[in-house]
């Protein structure tokens, strides 16, 4: 199949090789024109262990090349993958979406025959919706289907994330877009042990972000653990595998440290919040979770200056 991945970031960098992988042909396209060439030269511009070895491999066997043209990647491809960044808006923490309505924009501009259009960033409830108008106002006669397809990658694992992933998540109310995206995750389909998860758009919207504010829950519950666990003088090692080997609950993301941080965790639990907040349904624990995390961060800082004396005030690069 013909695939056009729209930004070569984390997401899109990946998910384009590993599609590629898959026998698929994948342009992957990105206004950086600096990153395109060295792209072009083999050159990653992020750390991913098999990534620069995965995109030698496959653009050598002519399934992936990269573009800075969108107009010239779209008309052909069957799937075309919105990858952009959504990071949380200054001011108010909901998503910033403005990336992804104007990929949606242009995407419209270049469509030719029936393509599914599929958002890969991570983006809030109803968004698939917003990307499916922009197009038909611009394109009213054009031929298409909206579907959500969230990533689950953890970094330093991504490519095993994608190729050997512990589900597959499509949202879409259209027959003739499932059967698209089965035929772009058939080597999937084929293992038997691959769960595929088909919800409605705005379900697979939101399981991006529950997944993620769940693990940030678990991160932030074993931290509170620690404290009183200092307080009480019991072992937070102990009591982290204690309750990690019950299988309901399971031994990962249960290490007390520093809190989450990263580039998902933050602005995706944020934005959560303020999606639960305007639907009227607000998210008490998310909210709390944030507090706990934002309040470890600067305690631990305080912690640290405190132990080395004399630093208070002062500047420190690290």
């Amino acid at each position: 199949m013909r695939v056009a991945m729209i930004g070569t970031g984390y997401v899109g960098l990946v998910s384009g090789a590993c599609f590629s992988n898959f026998g698929h042909d994948v342009v992957c396209v990105d206004k950086d024109a600096g990153k395109i060439a060295r792209l072009k030269r083999g050159e990653i511009p992020i750390y991913e262990p098999g990534l620069e070895a995965l995109v030698a491999d496959n653009v050598k066997a002519g399934r992936l090349s990269f573009t800075t043209d969108l107009n010239a990647a779209v008309p052909d491809a069957e799937a075309v993958f919105i990858a952009v960044g959504t990071p949380s808006r200054r001011g108010d923490g909901f998503a910033d979406l403005s990336y992804v309505f104007e990929a949606a924009a242009e995407i419209a501009a270049a469509l030719k025959d029936y393509t599914v259009v599929v958002t890969k960033s991570t983006v809030p409830v109803s968004t698939c919706k917003k990307v499916e108008t922009i197009i038909r106002e611009k394109r009213p006669e054009a031929e298409f289907d909206v579907a959500s397809n969230p990533e689950f990658l953890r970094e330093g694992s991504a490519i095993e994330d994608f190729q050997r992933p512990d589900r597959v998540v499509v949202g879409t109310e259209s027959e003739r877009a499932r059967n698209v995206m089965r035929a772009l995750y058939r080597p999937l389909f084929l293992n038997d042990k691959t769960p595929f998860v088909f919800t409605s758009r705005e379900t697979s919207e939101l399981i991006k972000y529950a997944a993620n504010a769940f693990l940030a829950m678990k991160i932030t519950f074993i931290n509170e653990m620690a404290d009183l666990c200092e307080k009480s003088g019991a072992d937070i090692q102990d009591v982290s595998r204690g309750i990690g080997l019950d299988g309901r609950i399971g031994s990962k993301f249960l290490n007390a440290g520093p809190g989450y941080g990263g580039s998902c965790f933050p602005k995706d639990t944020l934005a959560l919040m303020r999606q639960a907040d305007e639907f009227g349904a607000p998210s008490r624990l998310v909210e709390s979770v944030i507090d706990v995390n934002n309040k470890r961060k600067k305690r631990m800082a305080d912690k640290i200056i405190d132990a080395f004396g004399g630093v208070r005030g002062k500047t420190v690069a690290i």
